[in-house]
């Protein structure tokens, strides 16, 4: 694990403990922090951190090199000593991984030319325009092209780490990991999924933001274009026109958007049957559930749900 000054901690502490869990079933992962002089390094927060041994003197043959990104990442692609280390270690090791900005470290040192590759969706533009030999994904979660990975925003370095372990020691091994930790073993959709009412914006009319905000708070009630016209006191037609201009959608495909979203958690956290879950998000019934998931999702609802048995690594 690459350290340095200003380092974000949770890009750090979260495949850490992966990996520690893993070890409490059957896992073997040995960590070692290194930083550019071998001193200890402060993040982010403020939190010190202890450190192995330095950059230069670490080995990554037959290892995996993780670098963590930081909020501050044009400094360190800046840091022509650090990026150099990077080279060599990646050179090395038998895989190498990045968690969100530090996708630009690895893009610094080469290893990501002529890859596919993530970062956190507000720096995707960046990396893409700094570095044009890589093809950017904006939305995937991770992204494993040949030995290199690399992952979005903070938490889901966590998400990577699990890949690695069901790589490691399979997916039965990952999937107690993840019900360690209470988390997704693959998390549904991608970066562009947090969430539908995020996605919408704040609208700056408050009768729509009203209206957003009592959909999402109840996806399964009269939201008809008309109800929503009348609780708006306007028409239909200006309705759907303020929706257009502060929403960027029309009032029946948000409302479909944000049933198919508590469709999504209801599927990953419950054993309902479809039916049940349908009439629960206000669909009502499970054809009319799988055909709003194959519009939104492009997945049929059983499929997302047999996600959750493995990370999708492969």
């Amino acid at each position: 694990m690459v350290l340095y000054d200003g380092v974000r901690l949770l890009d750090v502490t979260g495949p850490l403990e992966v990996f520690a869990v893993a070890n409490e079933q059957g896992g073997r992962y040995r960590s070692c922090l290194a930083s550019p002089d071998g001193r200890d390094v402060v993040t982010n927060t403020g939190t010190r951190l202890g450190v192995d041994l330095s950059l230069s003197d670490a080995d990554a043959r037959g290892a995996t090199l993780v670098v963590p990104g930081g909020p501050n990442w044009l400094h360190t692609i800046s840091d022509a000593a650090l990026v150099g280390q990077i080279r060599r270690l990646s050179a090395q090791s038998a895989r190498t991984a990045s968690v969100c900005a530090g996708a630009f470290a690895l893009a610094a040192a080469g290893v990501l030319d002529g890859r596919r590759a993530t970062t956190h969706w507000e720096l995707a533009d960046q990396l893409a325009r700094r570095f044009p030999a890589i093809q950017v994904d904006s939305d995937a979660i991770f992204i494993q092209d040949g030995a290199v990975i690399t992952s979005a925003g903070v938490t889901s370095g966590i998400d990577l780490a699990l890949a690695l372990v069901e790589e490691d020691l399979g997916a039965e091994t990952a999937r107690l990991v993840a019900k360690q930790l209470v988390v997704f073993l693959q998390r549904p959709g991608g970066q562009s999924q947090f969430s539908v009412r995020l996605s919408a914006g704040q609208a700056r009319h408050e009768v729509i933001r009203r209206l957003l905000d009592a959909i999402t708070a109840e996806p399964a009630g009269d939201h008809s274009a008309e109800a929503l016209a009348d609780r708006a006191g306007v028409s239909v037609r200006h309705l759907s026109r303020l929706f257009q201009e502060e929403a960027g959608t029309t009032p029946a495909r948000f409302v479909e958007k944000v049933r198919v979203e508590a469709a999504q958690l209801l599927l990953e956290a419950t054993d309902d049957p479809l039916d049940v879950i349908a009439r629960k998000v206000g669909l009502g019934s499970p054809e009319t559930l799988r055909r709003a998931f194959a519009r939104i999702a492009g997945i049929a609802p059983g499929s997302y749900r047999a996600r959750f048995r493995t990370t999708g690594v492969h």
